[in-house]
């Protein structure tokens, strides 16, 4: 599947990002922790420069916490504050807090070596559409101020949001980026639902999942399905899963679409157990 999504307004967030980061001290940047490497836009560092950063992995609750913990341990290698999210859940709301101050203490030293009046801190979040950005401000904010949902491209335009006496947040839309070198980013951004899924071959895209799966976890296909042989063709466990599930018409015909549908439901809702699809090493062998 040769996968690529940047619709217009997604060109329009590129420059409203431009041209309002230099009211901002902070940049929260979201990727999804189950992937890590698709989800971060390449083009997000470029336009930020030397603005500091912080990395926020949402959903980590979603992520295997063996995978997670190496994730932790690359980016404090490169200096990189990194947390571990929860934007439903609000888990790691003090973590942030705390490394939002952290990263805007030179900036508020300087305003107070000037004799300037203290203002609130203000930071922009950015993140890969249906990362949870609007969730997360959701929870700092402690109410529903971001319209959110479960389609990717739900927010639009732009907002600032006091979220504490001394912290404002600055949403955007979230932006992907116009086109995606490596196949399996667009596959990692279908899986997860950060790609509109009726743009999308929904029953390719299960397949290509299962493919996936059978690689990393065949473990939780097997015991999430109740399959009783894994040693088969994409197509054939994607058809097994239909009959152990009641996907079939009249006739005996096998539904695939409703298969498709199952499948990227548990798995985008973590039913299929904590999986992730990319790992440190995955850097390391794309750059070689």
């Amino acid at each position: 599947m040769n996968i690529n999504w940047y619709p217009g307004h997604m060109k329009k967030t590129k420059e409203l990002i431009k041209n309002n980061l230099k009211l901002v001290d902070v940049v929260i940047e979201l990727y999804d922790a189950r992937i890590p490497i698709s989800s971060k836009n390449p083009e997000i560092d470029k336009i930020i420069s030397n603005k500091p950063k912080i990395v926020v992995l949402n959903k980590y609750d979603l992520s295997d916490p063996k995978i997670l913990k190496k994730w932790l341990d690359y980016y404090s290698k490169l200096g990189i504050n990194a947390i571990p999210f929860n934007a439903l859940s609000g888990e790691g709301m003090n973590n942030l807090l705390n490394a939002i101050k952290n990263a805007a203490k030179d900036k508020i030293e300087i305003l107070k070596k000037k004799g300037r009046k203290l203002r609130p801190i203000r930071v922009m979040i950015v993140g890969i559409p249906n990362v949870g950005k609007s969730s997360l401000i959701n929870k700092l904010v402690g109410k529903k101020s971001a319209k959110t949902g479960n389609k990717p491209g739900v927010t639009r335009g732009k907002q600032w949001i006091r979220i504490r006496k001394d912290i404002e947040l600055f949403d955007t839309p979230g932006i992907l980026w116009p086109k995606f070198d490596d196949e399996k980013v667009g596959l990692n951004l279908a899986f997860t639902g950060s790609i509109r899924d009726e743009i999308l071959d929904i029953d390719e895209l299960c397949l290509e999942l299962i493919k996936t799966l059978l690689e990393k976890y065949p473990n939780n296909l097997k015991e999430r399905y109740n399959l009783d042989n894994l040693n088969k063709e994409a197509l054939e466990i994607m058809e097994d899963i239909g009959r152990n599930r009641g996907c079939i018409s009249a006739g005996g015909i096998i539904d695939y679409t409703r298969i498709a549908n199952i499948v990227l439901d548990d798995f985008r809702k973590g039913k299929l157990g904590k999986i992730t699809l990319e790992t440190p090493e995955d850097i390391n062998n794309s750059a070689e």
